[in-house]
């Protein structure tokens, strides 16, 4: 691995009020700070208020800075890392509306870097990561096979509070470690491969 630490960013790809979100990606926030050479931090879209995609140039053309600020800290702080880890939950078999604006108004600074999923809905969100995959390559991303699809029986219990959220994530600790280490070795690849131009 790179000397330098590798800095990936966890996106909360929800703001619906009694989100479900926040706990998968606070679960993967810390388990990825346990790694060593990792510097992990945690973008909440609500964070990023950013209005919706309205400017004249698409970003993959874009010439000039944004001029909006939030999309300013927005850009920079995908600029800024080397991969993603995304969390959505899976709405009428798609991804939230917030999340595809997110991506919409960056292009380069997402280009060559790899990206997981996490999500959690109807089949587990197995279909909003399916549309993730390919948007994602769309922006030069490398989406990586693997995927923690979070069971809908079990995420159902811990937000209606039948279940502590610790079980559920528990379940999922095995498969957990296998995504981070199949990520974490694109995210170096694709930095060190970058590094050489």
């Amino acid at each position: 691995m790179n000397k330098a630490s590798l800095k990936i960013k966890v996106i909360v790809g929800s703001t619906r009020q009694s989100r479900f979100s926040e706990k998968p990606a606070g679960w993967v926030l810390e388990e990825l700070k346990k790694r060593e050479g990792i510097e992990a931090e945690l973008l909440d879209l609500r964070d990023f208020p950013m209005p919706f995609f309205d400017e004249a140039v698409s970003p993959a053309m874009k010439q000039g800075p944004y001029q909006n600020e939030v999309v300013k800290k927005w850009t920079g702080k995908i600029a800024e890392a080397d991969g993603f880890i995304i969390v959505t939950p899976e709405y009428n078999h798609g991804y939230p509306a917030v999340l595809k604006n997110a991506l919409d108004y960056v292009y380069a600074e997402w280009n060559r870097k790899a990206v997981g999923f996490v999500s959690y809905g109807s089949v587990s969100g197995a279909r909003s990561v399916e549309q993730l995959r390919q948007v994602s390559i769309e922006l030069q991303m490398a989406p990586i096979r693997s995927a923690i699809h979070l069971p809908a029986d079990k995420w159902m219990q811990v937000l209606m509070g039948k279940m502590p959220a610790d079980e559920l994530f528990a379940s999922s600790k095995e498969h957990l470690d296998r995504f981070f280490d199949d990520l974490i070795w694109w995210i170096d690849a694709l930095k060190t491969a970058r590094e050489k131009k």
